[in-house]
């Protein structure tokens, strides 16, 4: 009996003793290039296909639309789907919901910049694929199911232009 009562008085002084030095604040989640990214087959992700912005941004039209031009000032309505490089779908809205709308350029942002810049030059009914780098999405926090520095892939329609 003495023994247990031991062990049970020592056990936290065991487990603070394995835990010292341990940090966890430190982000566990490493930035990777997108170029170093290992991107699912079933995402289709063609990075010699695609535009590269200054930013970082890399985009590819899938479709080209035929229909109004998105500028850095519309207002817009989409359909769209995220997914993690590894192909795991995380949000989806598409039609027959009601369009997901935004104004473009807005401040404060409506939206992550990765969507703010790989819209504007769209056409309505172009499907675009953005692959967004941490800095245009959540960055070092992250959001929600999105780990901190997340390269993000998009799949976007353009439905409307206002």
């Amino acid at each position: 009996m003495r023994l247990r009562r031991l062990a049970f008085a020592l056990l936290p002084i065991a487990f603070t003793a394995c835990l010292s030095g341990t940090d966890y604040g430190t982000n566990t989640y490493p930035l990777v290039p997108i170029e170093q990214t290992t991107f699912a087959t079933s995402l289709n992700v063609d990075l010699s296909k695609s535009t590269k912005t200054a930013t970082g941004l890399y985009y590819r039209d899938l479709v080209t639309g035929t229909g109004a031009t998105a500028t850095s000032t519309s207002r817009v309505s989409t359909y769209y789907a995220l997914y993690f490089p590894t192909g795991q779908k995380i949000e989806e809205l598409s039609s027959p919901s009601t369009p997901y709308s935004f104004t473009i350029g807005t401040n404060p942002p409506a939206v992550i910049a990765g969507w703010d810049e790989g819209v504007q030059g769209m056409k309505v009914g172009g499907t675009r694929q953005l692959i967004v780098p941490p800095s245009l999405a959540y960055g070092t926090n992250g959001a929600g199911v999105i780990p901190p520095n997340s390269v993000l892939v998009f799949t976007i329609q353009l439905v409307a232009v206002q």
